[in-house]
């Protein structure tokens, strides 16, 4: 769909929601960095995928979130996320 189907003010706001992409994926890192403490079993697996994806849009390597993979150590994404402040 064109832009031009949208009001001016509609326009705004998507411009913005994607001029501001990373911040907010940076800070839904944050957050499911903070689940990881609280979750456990199959939730916590899926807490872990979700953070990777945020990682990848915030513009961590990928040999570096392959690297996460492999520890799954919240320390280090803290580190990492930590940088990017």
């Amino acid at each position: 769909m064109a832009m031009e189907n949208y009001t001016r003010y509609q326009q705004s706001i998507i411009r913005n929601h994607y001029k501001n992409q990373d911040n907010v994926s940076l800070q839904r890192a944050q957050e499911l960095l903070t689940d990881l403490y609280l979750t456990e079993g199959k939730k916590k697996e899926k807490v872990w995928d979700s953070l990777f994806n945020h990682l990848e849009k915030i513009g961590i390597p990928a040999d570096q979130i392959a690297h996460l993979k492999e520890a799954k150590n919240p320390e280090l994404v803290a580190k990492i996320i930590e940088k990017k402040l």
